[in-house]
C-alpha cells in the first residue's frame, strides 16, 4: 500500500525497494539496515499514519537512523471514531515496549 501511495506521489519505481521479510517496524528497519549503509543513507522517511509515527521513528532512532515521519496522503483527518480511539489506544502501549526492549 505505501509503496503505491509513493508511486502515486511521483517517486520513480527505481527509487522503490520493497522489504517483505518482516512481521514489525523493528524487523523491517532492520532487514533494511545493510541496504541503507550500502547507500550511505544515515537518515531515513517513514510513510505512515500518525499514530504509528512516533514509535516507527523511536526503532529508527534505537537502530541509528535518523528519521523523520511523513504522514500517509490517506491518513484519516476526521473526527475522533471508535477505529481511530482503537488504533491511538494501540501505539501507547506499543511505544513503551519498543522503548523499554530497544534499548542501547
Amino acid at each position: 500500500m505505501i509503496a503505491r501511495l509513493c508511486r502515486e506521489a511521483g517517486v520513480p519505481e527505481a527509487a522503490l525497494v520493497l522489504e517483505e521479510r518482516s512481521t514489525s517496524t523493528e524487523e523491517n528497519l532492520r532487514f533494511c539496515l545493510p541496504l541503507l549503509r550500502a547507500m550511505g543513507a544515515g537518515s531515513v522517511v517513514i510513510v505512515t499514519d500518525g499514530f504509528h509515527a512516533p514509535r516507527a521513528r523511536l526503532a529508527a532512532r534505537r537502530l541509528g537512523l535518523a528519521a523523520l515521519g511523513a504522514l500517509r496522503s490517506d491518513s484519516p483527518r476526521v473526527p475522533l471514531s471508535a477505529n481511530r480511539v482503537k488504533a491511538g489506544l494501540r501505539e501507547v502501549p506499543a511505544y513503551l515496549w519498543y522503548a523499554l526492549r530497544l534499548r542501547g
